[in-house]
């Protein structure tokens, strides 16, 4: 059974997050992009908890489902900020195995601070702490620190003070089976460090909408025999049953480069490290990127294909109609070509994947076309690259692309 995991998103009680973000939406646009199983977002929070009880009508093997059968896992995402030696900060990913285990994990937080400001609480405790109480409280929970490289609150990011999985999680690090690479990077890349072999690599939306140019943009994929929180917790720790991730090109996300967005300056590794990690414009600190980082950490020159999971590099299908029409995400030019295009598969992914070109220009905009045909063989590139809050601009052979449409959060 091959199944479509997006296991961190956010709820409507979470900061910088859509406030229609509720769980009725989201089982629309998970069915709309493909999508098995999505995480809940936000189990801490005392809102959120009341509408997951409401609205989770069913439970099978660690699995809950909506009136309707959408499933979802009991997911959070804790901000961790303290001082170990110097300051660190990290996110971290939270998987439970049961609506009983995660109000256990709300009832450990909320000894430690408030619960009801933000879906992605902010507490004071070391991360190698939280890995072992948990532990305490289920050995199923599953801890995965949260978009690994992005440069504040990744473990590997260049201000969250870490260079290591041991100096972030000291003897609990064993106990660490994968990390999120987030869109700034990819499987190739974390491949380059010899320190995250035997960790999975996994990708998730970290989606603040529920529009389908966020939920799902990153996604990973599990070959399980049957639909089980534990089976999915299995394929995330042994990598049986763990068949590889969908992601954006790494070039795309907004921290893969150094920079400065109030400069509009930005370059590459090579060059930080000949002129150095000052703005040339205003002269301050530049914020150093994904790209850095993995350079400046890596200990192979390149990847050992041996041990390559599968990666399939993908726009969501919205941003790829609105940069080739010109229009913004949300107009009604893009719906209709949207819906239009849709019509041809049985959900997004499917279009993007698998449906034949023929079937797609029998109700589908030519240009739109040729663009999936590109993004589907991997016939893109991306220049320059995103920096600083700034998403980097694709570039396809033949078709004229305005980015500024895709902008926004």
């Amino acid at each position: 059974m091959r199944l479509i995991l997006d296991l961190h998103i956010h709820s409507k009680h979470a900061q910088a997050c859509s406030k229609d973000l509720d769980i009725k939406n989201l089982e629309k646009w998970a069915r709309t992009k493909g999508i098995d199983v999505l995480g809940t977002g936000d189990f801490t929070h005392p809102e959120w908890t009341k509408e997951l009880d409401d609205l989770l009508v069913r439970e099978q093997d660690g699995i809950y489902y909506t009136a309707t059968d959408q499933a979802f896992i009991y997911q959070t995402e804790i901000s961790l900020i303290y001082t170990q030696v110097k300051g660190r900060r990290i996110h971290i990913l939270i998987l439970a195995p049961s609506r009983e285990v995660a109000k256990r994990i709300t009832e450990y937080f909320g000894k430690q601070g408030r619960l009801d400001y933000d879906g992605r609480p902010i507490f004071g405790i070391p991360a190698w702490k939280v890995v072992q109480d948990l532990r305490q409280i289920d050995e199923r929970i599953e801890v995965i620190p949260a978009h690994a490289w992005t440069p504040w609150f990744g473990v590997f990011g260049s201000k969250s003070g870490f260079d290591s999985l041991n100096e972030c999680f000291l003897k609990e690090t064993p106990h660490i089976h994968a990390i999120e690479t987030g869109i700034s990077s990819d499987i190739l890349m974390n491949e380059r460090l010899s320190r995250l072999d035997g960790l999975r690599k996994v990708s998730f939306s970290d989606a603040h909408s529920y529009w389908p140019w966020r939920l799902g943009r990153e996604v990973t994929i599990v070959d399980i025999e049957r639909l089980s929180y534990d089976n999915i917790i299995k394929a995330i720790r042994t990598g049986e049953g763990f068949w590889g991730t969908i992601e954006v090109e790494p070039a795309y996300g907004k921290y893969h480069y150094d920079g400065h967005r109030a400069c509009s300056f930005v370059q590459s590794p090579e060059e930080t490290k000949k002129n150095g990690k000052t703005c040339p414009v205003c002269k301050r600190e530049l914020t150093i990127g994904v790209q850095y980082r993995v350079n400046q950490l890596a200990d192979k020159e390149s990847h050992t294909k041996a041990k390559l999971q599968n990666e399939i590099k993908l726009l969501p299908l919205s941003e790829i109609i609105a940069m080739v029409l010109g229009k913004g995400l949300a107009t009604k030019t893009v719906w209709t070509e949207y819906w239009n295009i849709l019509k041809t598969g049985k959900n997004e992914f499917d279009v993007l994947l698998n449906v034949p070109k023929e079937t797609l220009l029998s109700a589908g905009n030519p240009l739109v076309v040729d663009a999936i045909m590109h993004f589907r063989s991997g016939n893109i590139t991306i220049d320059p690259p995103g920096y600083d809050g700034v998403y980097g601009v694709p570039k396809i052979p033949g078709i004229s692309l305005n980015t500024d449409v895709v902008k926004e959060d």
